[in-house]
């Protein structure tokens, strides 16, 4: 039925948690659209082995799964301690020292990943380490050392990340081994790369050039972590195919406060650019540990969808907690109970825009009949997925069926909201045979019945990219006293 049908998509994370075959495929059942690979962890074999067992359950499950190539980015952490880990008093003093030695740290000082550290933070500038939990502030940086003064302390342990309140630092968002990680993203066909701490659009750019380069296809989303990348928005989100509202390194750059107003505008503005958005972070961070979220995770994932984003993404729930399937059961609940309410049958969007494209303008006019006609499904014939986008970018509760080809196509378009991906084999038919094909294949999957209104986009060329060039209002079960 198309009102169990969850608009919404759930991006999960791949760990120890979900390695066994029997967990993954769980997972895959459960209602995952999209598996996220986090490159700060494994080989490319083992991501190129997981990629493989993914694609192989999904195929089991008769599923189409994208696959995110999560890159680890320039993280700017602390080296390792003597003992593993020290307790930080309030208002003592503590050294970041590039020079010393990786395994050196102590109670007085330890060593940092990010050696041009010491050359971008000045007097009083404050840094915070593992996701703010502790507070620093710099009282004198001396050549290769930054003395600061302990304002929040704590236990402190190896490897933490340390960012500047504000932003600022200009680590490159490509690393070498980002670039080398791209190259396996392009081996294992990623539907998506995620660029962490891009700083412009001309980061994204980078990434997108050196994955064609590779012989890459997929998307590039850009992560918004750095409190620059907010300066800068609007260039950001021209230059992905997505972003994600990555809520860690971000809140603990602007403040946790100012987070929720953030969220909400990145998502709009993404979905106003013809972009997609997934939201990040802790969003059921509870079910690491306990079979249930907790009422303010329910709130909060709830929220994120009834803003409009495309996705909501699980991190750690999925990777290490004891409840990979459950959350993904837990989640995929709330987003069909908020999308009840999310559901709009008209649309402001682009209302006064020139459309420059005509396979744009026919999905706009598409989408704008189907909300005010009562249309009950919509069958988007695509070699791309772009048709489907522009359509998923318009409010609406009518479910959007990308019928395509190509198997990078169905898995591309999992990712975007009310967009539910068929393999549709046919081009070599002619237009009524493939009209009546397209209503045969949604009346087989329960989705529309006889006296059904559907809309069919498609190009007279069918198979040829960016074709899309007609809009077909059908009655199911009168079409085929019109065909042969």
């Amino acid at each position: 039925m198309i009102e169990d049908l969850r608009r919404t998509k759930i991006v999960a994370t791949l760990g120890p948690a979900t390695e066994s075959n029997e967990a993954l495929d769980a997972l895959i059942k459960a209602g995952v659209d999209v598996v996220r690979l986090n490159f700060s962890h494994g080989s490319a074999e083992e991501h190129l082995a997981r990629a493989e067992k993914v694609r192989e359950i999904a195929k089991n499950n008769h599923r189409h799964i994208a696959i995110l190539a999560d890159l680890q980015g320039p993280k700017i952490r602390l080296e390792h301690f003597k003992n593993g880990s020290i307790e930080l008093k309030n208002g003592s003093h503590f050294c970041l020292n590039v020079d010393c030695g990786i395994n050196d740290g102590d109670q007085y000082q330890v060593g940092i990943t990010y050696k041009a550290l010491p050359r971008e933070v000045k007097k009083y500038d404050v840094l915070l380490l593992d996701d703010g939990r502790i507070v620093l502030k710099v009282m004198l940086v001396d050549g290769a050392k930054i003395n600061c003064q302990v304002i929040v302390g704590g236990m402190l342990s190896d490897s933490k990340g340390i960012n500047l309140k504000g932003g600022g630092l200009s680590a490159e968002a490509l690393t070498e081994k980002d670039k080398a990680d791209i190259v396996t993203a392009a081996k294992l066909n990623a539907e998506y790369i995620g660029v962490s701490f891009p700083r412009n659009a001309d980061d994204l750019n980078s990434a997108r050039q050196l994955l064609r380069d590779a012989g890459g296809n997929g998307g590039v989303v850009a992560k918004i972590e750095r409190a620059e990348a907010l300066d800068n928005l609007e260039n950001i989100i021209d230059a992905s195919d997505a972003v994600m509202v990555a809520r860690g390194d971000l809140g603990v750059e602007i403040g946790d406060a100012n987070l929720p107003a953030i969220q909400k505008k990145i998502i709009k503005m993404a979905r106003h650019r013809n972009c997609v958005v997934i939201t990040a972070t802790q969003m059921m961070e509870s079910m690491r540990d306990n079979p249930i979220p907790t009422r303010a995770e329910v709130f909060d994932v709830a929220n994120a969808v009834l803003d409009g984003t495309d996705a909501v993404m699980l991190s750690a729930e999925s990777a290490t907690g004891l409840f990979p399937s459950q959350t993904v059961l837990a989640m995929s609940d709330i987003c069909l109970n908020a999308e009840q309410e999310a559901r709009a049958s008209q649309s402001n969007h682009r209302l006064n825009s020139t459309f420059n494209r005509v396979d744009e303008a026919i999905a706009m006019a598409s989408m704008y009949t189907a909300n005010h006609l009562g249309v009950r499904a919509i069958a988007a014939l695509t070699e791309t997925g772009s048709t489907p986008l522009w359509m998923s970018r318009i409010s609406s509760g009518i479910p959007i069926y990308a019928l395509s080809r190509h198997e990078s196509t169905s898995r591309k378009v999992s990712l975007y909201r009310g967009v539910f991906p068929v393999y549709f084999p046919t081009i070599d038919a002619n237009h009524a045979e493939a009209n009546l094909k397209a209503i045969d294949l949604l009346k087989k999957q329960g989705v529309v019945e006889d006296g059904d209104f559907v809309i069919i986009t498609k190009g007279d060329l069918m198979g040829a990219d960016g074709g899309t060039n007609a809009m077909k209002i059908v009655e199911v079960g009168q079409m085929a006293k019109f065909v042969g």
